[in-house]
């Protein structure tokens, strides 16, 4: 039987450097598409699907994320990445291992998504998973390599991999604790090299030869990831309104404190 899921961790320490031009002066995750920056309708949907604690893990623009952590006391708390200009994703999530016990969400601060996107991991009986989407034409996508529904590679050079592409990577995965456990491993030993080292096509995909890692495919997920110009383009051209429609029912169940 799995564990229940109650904790998320969301990535946001990046500089965004590819927006600026969209968001000078403010992390990425505060870019707003609605009412709210899209890390807080994140935010929503994982309070709405069961999520009882977030941290978010901080870096550029700390103060923004401090300041939203107040509006949500008691769930949500932020863990810095003091070398967030130097690193990469594997050590911002190096740097929440003391803030987590138990299975977490693992998010990125730049996703949107409708509430499928969690529901799928929450529900699956693997306790490790990757959730995967069909083709989406977004540009800049990571492929998965994953025979037999398990992860084996990883890479935005789809000709690079082997017959078994599964699918996009979305961003959202589910990780055990004893997964984390090895990824820290995995990632102690890579720091001793460098500190820019991702979670994904570097860690989980070492973590995999090790530890079967499913891979979840929903071939008609609603999804994008804002790190550039060209699929913010994408998410204002219709993309949001379709998942904020889906989002409709949830925000009245899970409001924050005024700010």
């Amino acid at each position: 039987m799995t564990v229940p899921v109650r904790s998320a961790v969301i990535l946001a320490a990046g500089q965004g450097q590819r927006l600026r031009s969209e968001v000078e002066g403010y992390p990425k995750g505060f870019l707003r598409l609605g009412e709210r920056p899209i890390v807080e309708e994140s935010i929503l949907r994982l309070l709405a699907a069961g999520i009882e604690d977030v941290v978010i893990v901080t870096g550029y623009a700390a103060e923004y994320y401090e300041a939203l952590a107040q509006a949500y006391p008691g769930t949500l708390r932020t863990v810095h990445n003091a070398d967030f200009a130097r690193s990469g994703s594997m050590y911002s999530l190096y740097c929440a291992r003391e803030a987590l016990r138990g299975p977490f969400l693992l998010l990125e601060s730049d996703l949107i998504y409708e509430p499928r996107a969690l529901q799928v991991l929450l529900a699956g009986l693997a306790e490790d998973a990757l959730l995967l989407s069909g083709p989406t034409g977004a540009g800049d996508e990571v492929y998965v390599e994953a025979p037999g529904g398990w992860l084996r590679a990883m890479s935005k050079d789809r000709a690079s991999l082997g017959s078994g592409v599964a699918g996009e990577l979305v961003g959202i995965s589910r990780i055990s604790a004893g997964l984390f456990a090895l990824m820290q491993r995995i990632a102690a030993q890579a720091f001793t090299q460098s500190l820019r080292f991702d979670y994904e096509t570097g860690c989980l995909v070492a973590a995999a030869r090790e530890r079967p890692i499913a891979c979840l495919r929903v071939d008609d997920l609603l999804w994008g990831e804002i790190d550039d110009p060209a699929q913010l383009r994408r998410a204002r051209a219709g993309l949001y309104a379709r998942i904020a429609a889906l989002d409709a029912g949830l925000r009245s169940g899970v409001a924050p404190c005024d700010h």
